[in-house]
This record gives structure tokens, sequence and C-alpha cells, in this order.
């Protein structure tokens, strides 16, 4: 809960059971359902109002109008003392306080962790379109267009403001609603929801050339649901680049007004295996091109960004992927197909839809491969029996590991949307913070390593400060 959220029912229960201490209540007690009235509009006015709210928002207005009277008689009068309440009174109160607190704590705006790196960190995103593709998953004739988000370390100004989580957050936030089966207004308040990066700040060009990060969300995600990844890479000298695949990403919103939805078709269910697999196979044969596109384009920049933003920012000798799910599939084809890219990480990668070229031959980068321990107990899982089958055939280093205690949607920003986020399959039972502090730590070891020359222990084998890692290859 946000400041003013919290102190608007801390006031309202020192004002209900102030008789339960003291008969008489003092002027500073009494003044508190005018002042909670204020807070009120100062929460409309520099918070926002939420639905989630309303209980609260309720309680405390008709409070005000009950005690109004009370509060306007002269001085002299008897308008200090006040019933001591019975318990059914006093359970009374707290029931409906509880009740009115419980909404907006279980459904709080999300809060994105503050990255620890020595960089602040600019957010700035773009369209692409690319005249060489036309897009099979659009109605009628139409080119590849993709939405695109970099992180970076910057130099932000006193007129920076901070980035919002989703750019598109009202349009956005009932399709996020749908996914996890909720109404249309279940997830209005992630309006508010803000990043600790500055839109647009200026790049800071003292560190670089950085290392370039290409990121691809999973089936149905979104360029942002791995901030807390993004702005920690960049606040430690990364530049990260997200692709939102259009139609396969749960929504996408361009510029122009344009709303690309997801397309099932692009990924069908109830078909047969083997035309799933080809679905699945054409998909992602698709993002591992978004993403050697994308790189085509950051390339020219460069050498010449008409913004100045990218201009000598980026070291292409040093280029990873980094995917979740369908897009930690999508960064194994493309490491398989584009010599530009150096190493890969995954996140629960989806294998299905990796081309039987990679699946055989495997790929010349090293790799870091983390599993949930959702997916990797799955012992006999199609995912599984072909991750055996493509393990075998790398060429570099590449560790396997499990964090227990974690499922599918720990590796995004998802579980932050609720404390119930494990009754909503959103997360496993270990701790949330501690999940990102983990993958963020790993994530860090792996690319500098690789691209920094800093070896880490981590990656050789277990560690006593994560035992929440099981180490299934080194």
């Amino acid at each position: 809960m946000r400041f003013i959220e919290i102190l608007l029912p801390v006031f309202l229960a020192i004002y209900f059971f102030w008789p339960l201490v003291q008969r008489k209540r003092v002027p500073a007690v009494n003044i508190l359902p005018t002042f909670t009235i204020v807070l009120l509009i100062n929460h409309y006015s520099i918070e926002g109002w939420r639905w989630q709210m309303i209980p609260l928002y309720v309680i405390t207005i008709f409070t005000f109008l009950v005690t109004l009277p009370n509060f306007l008689k002269k001085k002299g009068e008897d308008a200090d003392s006040a019933p001591r309440p019975g318990w059914l009174q006093t359970l009374g109160l707290a029931l409906l306080l509880g009740i009115s607190v419980a909404l907006p704590a279980l459904l709080p705006v999300p809060s994105i962790p503050r990255p620890g790196g020595p960089y602040s960190v600019g957010t700035t995103t773009f369209e692409l379109t690319d005249d060489s593709r036309s897009d099979p998953y659009a109605e009628g004739e139409a080119l590849r267009r993709l939405m695109i988000q970099a992180w970076y370390p910057a130099n932000p100004g006193p007129d920076d403001k901070v980035a919002p989580w989703m750019e598109s957050a009202k349009i956005f936030a009932p399709a996020l609603s749908d996914f996890i089966s909720m109404p249309p207004w279940f997830l209005d308040h992630l309006v508010y929801a803000k990043t600790n990066s500055y839109q647009d700040a200026p790049a800071n060009p003292e560190g670089g050339p950085y290392p370039l990060i290409l990121f691809s969300h999973g089936w149905r995600g979104f360029r942002e649901q791995n901030t807390f990844q993004m702005q920690e890479l960049a606040s430690q000298g990364y530049v990260v680049v997200s692709i939102q695949h259009t139609y396969g990403a749960i929504l996408t919103v361009f510029p122009d007004g344009t709303i690309a939805p997801n397309n099932p078709s692009a990924l069908p269910s109830g078909v047969p295996e083997d035309e799933y697999d080809l679905a699945a196979r054409r998909l992602v044969a698709q993002w591992a091109e978004d993403i050697g596109y994308t790189l085509d384009i950051l390339a020219k920049w460069n050498e010449n960004d008409p913004n100045g933003r990218f201009t000598s920012l980026l070291d292409l000798e040093r280029v990873g992927a980094m995917g979740h799910s369908t897009g930690g599939g999508a960064a194994i084809q493309f490491c398989a197909t584009d010599p530009r890219c150096k190493a890969g990480l995954t996140m629960d990668a989806f294998m299905t839809p990796v081309s039987e070229f990679a699946l055989d031959n495997g790929v010349q980068q090293p790799f870091l491969f983390l599993f949930s321990q959702d997916w990797a107990d799955k012992i006999d899982s199609k995912n599984n029996r072909l991750f055996a089958r493509f393990y075998p055939n790398l060429k570099s280093p590449a560790p396997v590991i499990t964090i227990l205690g974690t499922n599918h949607y720990d590796f995004s920003d998802l579980p932050a949307l609720s404390p119930l986020a494990p009754q909503l399959g959103l997360k496993g039972p270990l701790n949330g913070a501690r999940v990102q502090e983990i993958i963020n730590t790993y994530t860090l070891a792996f690319f500098n390593q690789e691209f920094k020359n800093i070896p880490s222990a981590l990656l050789g084998g277990s560690n006593a400060n994560y035992p929440e890692m099981r180490f299934e290859q080194r």
C-alpha cells in the first residue's frame, strides 16, 4: 500500500478505538475524522484513486459526516466524551477496518525493486517496421511491426521523470486481468505502477561502450515483464533491449493507436501434436528474426542514431540473448543461427519451438539455463526430453540450474501483482524478493563472466549462500 493509503486506516483506527484507552477524547483525536478527509483529498490528487480503496473511502466519508455535528459544537459543550464501545461494537469496527484494508493490501500498486548497480537507469520505447518481412499473423497484408523498449546507463537531469511500469497500462491492464482469469477492471490500478528508470533520459557514455543484451518474452508475455532484471543489468553497465513480439505478446499498442491483440492461431491449442510443433517452430523462427532485425537497427544506430542516444553506446562484439519460456526458445534459435550472439541465458526455455537443426547441433556460445522447480521436476515432460536431446550437443560451458521453490512466472515481475500470487498460480513458495535477488545475482554472474572477464564461482557448483540453487549440469 502507498503512504496515504496506510495513513487513512491508521488514523481511523486511532479514532475508533481511543475510547478503549480513555473515555474522553482529546482534541487531537477529535479532529481525526476531518483530518482523514484532508488525507483522502490528497490521496485522490497525489496518489490517485483505485477501486480496491472504495470500502475505505466509504468509511472515511461516513465517519466524517457522522462526527461533523459533534466536531462543530461550541467550546464548553460536552463534545469530547464518547461511550466506551462494547465488545461487539469493537469487534465489528475491527472487522470493518480489516476488510477495508485487506483489498488494497492484497492488490497493491506493484513495486519494482530498486536496482543495485552504480549507474542510474534510463529507458526509452520505439517502434520498428521490417520492410523485408510480411506478418503472417496480422489481418490482411501487413509488414512486421515491433515495439521495442531499452534500458541503459543514464545521466538523468532534474526534469527527467520516472517511467511507468507499463506505457499503455489503461489498455493493457484489462488484457492482463483476462490472463489471470479476472474481470477487465481488476488490475486498473496498474496505471500507478512506477519503475526506477527515467523516461528518455540521456545515456551515460562514460562507462561505454556497453555489452548489449536482447530479451525475448514468453507466449502471451510483454516487453516490461522482467523490468526487475532489466533495470539491474542496466544499473550494472549493460544496455538491455526487450522486444515485444507482436501477436505473440498478450497485447501490443503502437504509437498511432493501433492495437494488436494476441493471435491464438500462432500457437494453437487442441490440434494434433505435429501440427502444434510446426506452428511453434514457425512462431519462434519469426521471433528469432525479430531479434536479428532489432540488432541490425541497433548496429546502424550505434554508428549514427538520429536521436543521439545509441551512437557509440553499444559494444557489438559483446551481444547476448536472453529469454523466458517461448522467448527462451527464441534466444536459443537466434544464437544457433546468428554468430553475432556471443552468449545466452534462458529461464524455463520452451524447447518445442527450437528447430531440429538446433536440437541436434546445439549452439556454439556459452549459455546459462535456469529452470523453475515446477518445470524441472516434470522429469518426463516433452520439454525436458527435448532439452536432454539438445544439451549434449552444446559446444561451450552451459550450467543448468534449478531454483527450488519456484514456478514458471517467478521469472518475471508478475508475482508483484499480489501477495496472493501463489494462489493465482503466479509464483512458487519461495519468497518473491529472494527469487529476484537470486535471478539477478546469477544473471550478472554469467554475463559478467562472459562479457567483462569477471569469473564467478557461482557458476561452478553449489554455493552455501544460495542453497535454493540445485545444479543439474555444470
